[in-house]
Parts: C-alpha cells; structure tokens; sequence
C-alpha cells in the first residue's frame, strides 16, 4: 500500500510506503533541516519513532522517516472509520473498568463515585476521530448525563490566558445542586517491584514513559489548582458560581496488569482493576501453544472479544518483534489451548 502527500513548498509529493503490514516509511529527496516542521506537522497523528536527517549526496541524501504501522492505523484509520460495533464495545469496556481506588483518599484526592448506568446503545461520538482519552471524556460525559440528579454546567473548557492555553478544565458539574470539578482520567498501569520503594511508586506505563505517581502529583499540583487560576474566573462567572464553591474530584480509571504467576500485594488501589498480566519479549515461547490478537490502541478499553481473528505464534512473534525493535509494549489477547482468553502486555524493558 501507498499513501501520497504533496509538500506545498517544492510542489512534489512524498511516498508512504506499507513494509510488512507494520511500518511504512516516507522517503523525500534532497530534504534539509527545513522540512523538518513541515514534515512533523503532516505526519503528527502518526506518532513517528524515529526523523533523522542526511546530509546530501549518494544515498544519504534521502530523508527517512520510520513510523510504526500500528499507531497510524489506529489513529487514522481506525479512529477515521470508527464502525458502530466498536464505539459500543469501547463504552462497554470502559463502563466495566473498576474506579482505581475507592472511599479513602490518594494523594489527597477523592473519587467521585458513579451511579451505576446500564450500557445504553452508543453508536455515534459528537467528535469520532480522537485519541482514546478523549474518547473516555465523551464516555464519562454521556454516563453522567444519564443521572437525573447531574447537570453538566461545561465540558473540555480551554482555559487561555489571552493567545495562551493555559490548560483544560475536564468537567463542570453540579449534582444535586452541589457544584463539581472533574477531571477524568483513564491509564494502564504496570507493577515493577524494581521502580520506587512505595506502592503507588511500582506503577508505571507499558514503555516505561509516565508513572502513577506522576499522575497522580499532576492532578493534585497543576490540573485541579487550575480551577482557581485568575483565568479561570470569566468562566466562573458567566456560571454564577465562584471557585470556593466548587468540591474537587476526580474519575479515575485504570487496567492494571501484574507479572506473569506472580503474587502481587497492594493494599490501596482497587484489586478489581487487575486485567491482566505481561511478560518480557523474550518470554513469548512458553506461549507457543497459544493464539494471539494485537488490538489497535483505541479499542485498549475493548474486553477481550472472541470473535477476531486470531493468529498463529510464529506470525504473533514476527509482529511483536518490530514493535519491540521500536521500543513500544503492545496490548495483546492471547486465547489458551483450554479456550481461556487474557490481555496482557508484552515489553521490551529488562525484568
């Protein structure tokens, strides 16, 4: 498969190339340092792993970009062509997701507690072609609406500061008469014994690039004080309603997954948001007996489905590889001989 795109400054067009079904690389011509922003802002969506440019003359004059197939797929053109199977399979997935913790408080902050809703069908997003967290705000957004005693006062306010954006406000709401800030969040997490010496200090993203720890200081130093921020108040106002009024909450989602058989003990977080297991890459043959499924990134929120098409280990392992090379840990399902079914995450970092 190819994909062509016109570079408006020198009028040629550049060559998406489709390598094995998981890259595709972009080979330009004589490019220079210049192209760089132009090139970055036409290909922003496809998350590229790797840009580097050559100097001119034989062939490193051309400029290769690397992105991995699996992200532009899932967030072009999955989320593109988002069928209505999938938007209610994600809401299901997201509806079943345990709150991360309950009743007492972390790091000083209080979950808002759901009202149970049943999963009314959801086939159609006010905005469909957005990343997964966003996706989860439109989620918590329609789940709240179906409680009579919310009314959602605003939703994904820019907070700006003249030109600048200073930041977002998630949600605006008042339930029964009682005005709440919200801010939604939904992560996966992994245990690594080896990081920090506290529970919540063991939690950290599939590639090792954020932490719980880091969200959760986020939230409580710089996402929920932005309500009192001077640039916040015009919005307030046209609410009636001053900051001081306002309790803080937050929504907190999230899919833990734990060693492959091992006991992991932790007392604060909710037990019921284990959804898996991962293992290291170089782990995978004791599953050679198995059958695999690499979901796309925004169907991460699905539950395990049956009916997909499952894959061989040897393909599974081929798939795997290049997004290991590109240090990137995959969701995956993997179905057992005995028919049980699990996600669990394969990565690339040592043990």
């Amino acid at each position: 498969m190819t994909i062509r795109f016109l570079d408006n400054k020198r009028k040629r067009s550049k060559t998406i190339f489709i390598l094995n079904g998981q890259y595709f690389s972009v080979y330009c011509p004589n490019c220079f340092s210049s192209y760089h922003s132009k090139i970055q802002q036409q290909t922003k969506d496809w998350s590229p792993r790797y840009l580097k440019p050559f100097k001119k003359g034989l062939i490193s004059s051309l400029f290769l970009i690397i992105v991995r197939y699996q992200l532009f797929k899932s967030h072009t053109f999955a989320s593109m062509n988002p069928t209505s199977k999938n938007i209610q399979l994600q809401y299901q997935g997201f509806l079943n997701t345990p709150l991360l913790w309950k009743q007492q408080l972390v790091c000083t902050l209080e979950q808002l507690e759901l009202t149970e809703v049943s999963c009314q069908r959801l086939t159609d997003l006010h905005n469909p072609n957005i990343r997964l967290g966003k996706r989860v705000e439109q989620f918590v957004i329609t789940s709240l609406e179906q409680d009579k005693n919310i009314r959602i006062l605003s939703q994904n306010t820019q907070i700006n500061n003249k030109k600048i954006t200073v930041g977002e406000l998630d949600c605006l709401l008042e339930k029964e008469g009682v005005p709440i800030h919200l801010e939604i969040i939904y992560k996966f997490y992994l245990y690594d014994a080896s990081v920090g010496t506290k529970e919540l200090a063991h939690w950290i993203g599939p590639n090792r690039n954020d932490s719980l720890l880091k969200k959760l200081h986020k939230l409580r130093d710089k996402q929920l004080p932005l309500l009192f921020n001077e640039h916040t108040r015009p919005l307030l106002s046209n609410l009636g309603l001053k900051a001081k009024d306002f309790l803080q909450r937050v929504c907190f989602k999230a899919q833990l997954f734990v060693p492959y058989q091992q006991d992991v003990l932790f007392s604060l977080l909710n037990k019921e948001c284990i959804q898996g297991f991962y293992v290291h890459f170089s782990a995978l043959k004791q599953f050679s007996g198995c059958k695999f499924y690499i979901p796309s990134k925004i169907d991460w929120l699905l539950e395990v489905q049956t009916q997909v098409s499952w894959m061989s280990y040897q393909h599974f392992y081929t798939k795997t590889t290049v997004l290991i090379e590109a240090k990137t840990a995959p969701l995956c399902w993997i179905k057992f001989p005995n028919g049980t079914s699990h996600k669990f995450f394969v990565v690339w970092w040592d043990l």
